[in-house]
């Protein structure tokens, strides 16, 4: 390139080699916030037919979006925003898709290094903006002619760091200065590699089963009282069900395992049956192997953590997941690749595990029963009998995404086995910041499938997030939101401080009532809302408003008080169940 051409256009020049890199990288999506100083880098995603560009004016929840993008395909998206605080949207975002694994590729426009430090508008200092949660930063500098070598190398890596890294997937960020005047013609690209191949490609680094030992692994295979706790990533279902009916130990499923299926062994009430006491006791394992993040109940938690037993952690992106500090063993390794190998070794096995199973089996279908029969006495809706609903209304090959808080302990309580549904959850940070977003962007995921998508989410977390709905209408998604409306924190209704504090610092603190009338703030942004009367209303409800398409809100009010009721009466019922066992 000749030092001749103007800087404005190399500027255009460098943002569209940029792009083209990531689309020989895999990238097909990107979310824009508008702002001045990133022009070049819109200008050049818009240009690219390859890359469905999703412009969003909310920073934070752009993030999300792109976020929820890289959740629902495993692809990192691009999300772009200005300089300033604009920027500092999008720590949330980052943090979580740290926290959770998640590819995504954050590009930051920057003031140019003569305008920081001198007072000009929208300047923060956005180096390493994102501190440790970036997989990966650069700061590559107001782009010149002289390194357009390195252009094709900076894209690349930023897809690679992102995706296969030394820390697993994650978010890296680009931040880029540009100088005005912003727009320019972009000038030839640097040469790519052949057949539109990426400039570097890269494989993740995760240890291979026969490193933990095999002779150990054998030994811990041998036990007739194990089990196999699933949960977010434990790799393909098939896999984890041929190894557990190999090893003749239930599975206790997660949701968003993708393996509670309707199948022998498959143990989805798992929190309601450790509650009851001498069951919790008479089923303690002596080995347990864990696939994946841990699910949301505290009781399976601290029931693992007391039992004693010998536990094996598998994660394949390196996290730690051990809060009780008591696995023995940590894996690094690929969940389906470890229980393929373990599916192997444990071969020939002959002995039967009829009895342990028969067990796990006999208080799984009891605690079915027993949750059955507390929800339909109750003609007005309640939360666990949402969660049930709602999980078992979606058609096949639908993606549900659930809110923190009380949406997905009720989903991981309370869901009964299905086939064919994926959820997905921010389990990262555990945080109910950006639900919404995230389930725009894996709607947007869903739209070349023709899947549906659904969000569970309390009024609480949508208020948190309501600048999702921000062109909600106009985006061609099918998405239905599923809000939860007791008019406040829910969740905390079961903490001690519902019973120690006084009832109005109670809700000053904690129930925090906020009074927003929701449909209202629904048709504010052109969606319709549908609000099921009773309990046996809801399913018909979401049904309908997934076969119509499009976006819209299904509201259905509940009481916090009663809602703590309900909960207790399903876990009487199913200790009563249980009990009849013995």
């Amino acid at each position: 390139m000749s030092d001749a051409i103007r800087p404005e256009d190399t500027q255009a020049t460098f943002c569209a080699t940029l792009v083209d890199e990531w689309v020989r990288g895999g990238v097909t999506d990107a979310v824009v916030s508008p702002g001045s100083r990133s022009t070049p880098m819109a200008l050049a995603l818009a240009a690219d037919e390859r890359i469905a560009v999703h412009v969003h004016h909310d920073e934070r929840a752009a993030g999300f979006v792109a976020l929820g993008l890289g959740l629902a395909s495993g692809r990192p998206a691009v999300v772009l925003t200005t300089s300033g605080t604009a920027a500092v949207e999008l720590h949330p975002a980052v943090v979580e898709a740290h926290q959770a694994s998640v590819p995504v590729v954050v590009i930051t426009a920057d003031r140019p290094p003569e305008l920081h430090h001198v007072g000009a508008p929208q300047t923060v200092d956005q180096v390493r903006l994102f501190g440790d949660a970036a997989r990966w930063f650069t700061d590559p500098g107001v782009p010149d002619a002289v390194s357009a070598g390195t252009w094709r190398s900076l894209a690349a890596r930023s897809i690679a760091e992102a995706t296969t890294g030394p820390r697993g997937p994650g978010p890296v960020h680009v931040n880029l200065a540009f100088r005005e005047p912003l727009v320019g013609r972009v000038g030839a690209l640097p040469e790519g590699r052949p057949h539109g191949a990426p400039w570097h490609t890269t494989e993740g680094r995760r240890a291979a089963v026969d490193r933990f030992g095999t002779a150990r692994l054998t030994e811990l295979l041998d036990a007739d009282r194990g089990v196999i706790v699933a949960g977010g990533g434990a790799g393909d279902p098939a896999v984890v069900l041929s190894l557990a009916a190999a090893t003749g130990w239930p599975v206790l499923a997660d949701p968003r395992s993708g393996c509670r299926i309707p199948e022998p062994g498959v143990i989805a009430a798992f929190d309601a049956i450790l509650r009851h006491e001498s069951t919790a006791a008479a089923l303690r394992p002596d080995v347990v192997l864990r696939l994946g993040e841990p699910p949301a109940s505290k009781v399976l938690g601290q029931w693992l953590a007391a039992s004693g037993a010998t536990e094996v952690a598998v994660d394949a992106h390196g996290r730690w997941f051990d809060a009780a500090r008591t696995a023995a063993h940590v894996l690094h390794a690929d969940p389906a690749a470890a229980g393929q190998a373990l599916i192997h070794l444990v071969g020939g096995r002959t002995e039967s595990n009829a009895a342990w199973t028969g067990s796990w089996a006999r208080a799984e279908a009891a605690a079915q029963e027993a949750i059955d029969t507390v929800l339909a006495r109750h003609e007005a809706p309640t939360e666990p009998g949402i969660a049930r609903a709602v999980a078992a209304a979606l058609p096949p090959g639908s993606t549900l995404v659930v809110s923190s808080s009380m949406p997905v302990r009720d989903l991981e309580w309370f869901a009964a086995p299905r086939t064919d549904l994926r959820v997905l959850a921010n389990r990262g940070a555990n945080g109910i910041d950006g639900v919404v977003s995230t389930g725009v962007g894996a709607a947007l995921a869903a739209r070349s499938s023709g899947a549906a998508t659904a969000v569970l989410i309390g009024d609480v977390a949508l208020l948190h997030d309501t600048n999702a709905l921000l062109g909600l209408a106009d985006r061609g998604v099918d998405l239905t939101i599923v809000v939860v409306d007791n008019d406040g924190g829910g969740i905390f209704s079961f903490l001690p401080q519902a019973t120690t504090l006084a009832g109005d610092r109670f809700e000053q603190l904690f129930g925090t009532p906020h009074g927003v009338d929701l449909t209202l703030l629904a048709a504010a942004h052109g969606l319709m809302t549908v609000e099921p009367a009773g309990g046996a209303d809801v399913d018909t409800a979401v049904r309908a408003s997934v076969g119509a398409g499009g976006s819209r809100l299904v509201r259905i009010r509940t009481d916090r008080t009663d809602n703590v009721a309900i909960h207790d009466k399903i876990h009487a019922a199913v200790a009563t169940a249980l009990a009849a066992l013995r």
